[in-house]
């Protein structure tokens, strides 16, 4: 199993550094190339989230990513550090309980929150959002393609 951790400052120009870096080990890694798209997407949101989270909390900390290479799947934490920060209102995101859970009204930047929850939930079918105390953690993974064995 290999992993790459990702740590950047909360700035909207470090999350096409995160979406490149997180499609060029998701290749490595074997991850169909028709589903490459879907993971820069993806991560691209789930980043943008985070940083959204980060600047309006006004929080210095760092946003973590960790890229994940499992023998039959690849997968992506994204991780804030904004206390009870993962909203779990959005059909067909997975609480950390495992509940699918339904919508709820809210306003301004929660709308803004749900809807990239939303688009990540649209782009990959497993996905997990949770949070803590510490933070909020998005998870996410992909299937891979098992190297074609060579004559």
């Amino acid at each position: 199993m290999a992993t790459v951790e990702l740590r950047f400052s909360a700035l909207p120009e470090h999350v096409r550094t995160a979406r490149l870096v997180a499609a060029a080990v998701a290749r490595r890694a074997g991850v169909d190339e028709a589903v490459l798209d879907e993971v820069r997407l993806a991560v691209g949101e789930a980043c943008s989230r985070a940083v959204g989270l980060h600047r309006n909390n006004d929080l210095a900390a760092p946003i973590t990513v960790m890229l994940i290479e499992d023998e039959k799947k690849f997968s992506i934490e994204v991780g804030d550090e904004v206390p009870g920060s993962a909203a779990g209102s959005v059909p067909g995101v997975r609480a950390a309980d495992g509940e699918p859970d339904g919508v709820e009204s809210v306003a301004g930047d929660e709308i803004e929150d749900e809807m990239g929850l939303a688009v990540i939930s649209g782009l990959v079918d497993d996905v997990e959002v949770s949070s803590s105390e510490t933070g909020g953690v998005i998870r996410m993974s992909w299937p891979t393609v098992p190297d074609p064995v060579l004559p």
